[in-house]
């Protein structure tokens, strides 16, 4: 069984600690980001099961991400944490498209059990696979084909490509890969972005998926099919 991956959009560092520390002790994947746009943009560059996400951020509101999220139709579950315990801001936030809505204080024990109630739920909405030409990606298989043909693929070599499929025609940077595919506390060497993604156009050219993805130099890469 695959771990479940969760993303904390909170700015407090302590609180911020004891949430990543108290939820990987029960098993959970905790990416943590500290602003609404870093927290944004590791969402469009990654998959995420759950997010975790404070209202009063330094750089935004946090329901303004809500309200984004869903008008874009993404269906991810959203716990709400948050210092504002009034019915009206409890109501405002539901009504915005959060699942759920924690109060602060509360205790980790707490949230973890609201977490899994929420990782519980079938998600609707989500379209599984994947698709830039004739290259797919199941989500939930996490199984590439191209042309219906399957091409092997290690774990991480898998993350990479649904990275920038979920982002395909847009440049990723190196920082966003490492994020989309390693884990909080894994250590990652300097050329190791570079080594995965030379690995994976290797896979992809030997599959006859020629040409796809794209070294945008100084910046990242792109995956984007020929033309024709």
């Amino acid at each position: 069984m695959s771990t479940m991956r969760l993303l904390l959009i909170e700015d407090n560092e302590r609180l911020g600690q004891l949430i990543r520390d108290g939820l990987t002790k029960d098993g959970l994947a905790v990416d943590w980001q500290q602003t609404l746009e870093d927290g944004e943009a590791t969402l469009e560059a990654a998959a995420f099961d759950l997010v975790l996400l404070d209202l009063g951020l330094p750089d935004g509101d946090g329901l303004d991400l809500i309200r984004r999220l869903r008008r874009a139709s993404d269906t991810i579950p959203i716990l709400v944490l948050t210092a504002r315990g009034g019915l009206t801001d409890r109501v405002t936030g539901l009504d915005a498209g959060a699942d759920d809505y924690l109060v602060k204080p509360f205790d980790i024990a707490e949230l973890s059990a609201r977490c899994r109630a929420l990782l519980r739920r079938p998600v609707q909405g989500l379209t599984p696979v994947l698709s830039v030409g004739k290259l797919t990606f199941d989500t939930s298989s996490r199984q590439a084909a191209h042309d219906g043909v399957e091409i092997e693929l290690s774990r991480r070599e898998a993350g990479l490509l649904e990275a920038l499929m979920r982002r395909a025609g847009a440049v990723l940077t190196k920082q966003a890969l490492e994020e989309a595919v390693y884990d909080f506390n894994e250590p990652v060497t300097p050329n190791a972005v570079e080594v995965a993604i030379s690995r994976l156009r290797r896979r992809l050219d030997d599959a006859g998926v020629k040409d796809i993805l794209h070294n945008v130099r100084g910046i990242g890469y792109m995956l984007k099919a020929k033309r024709g």
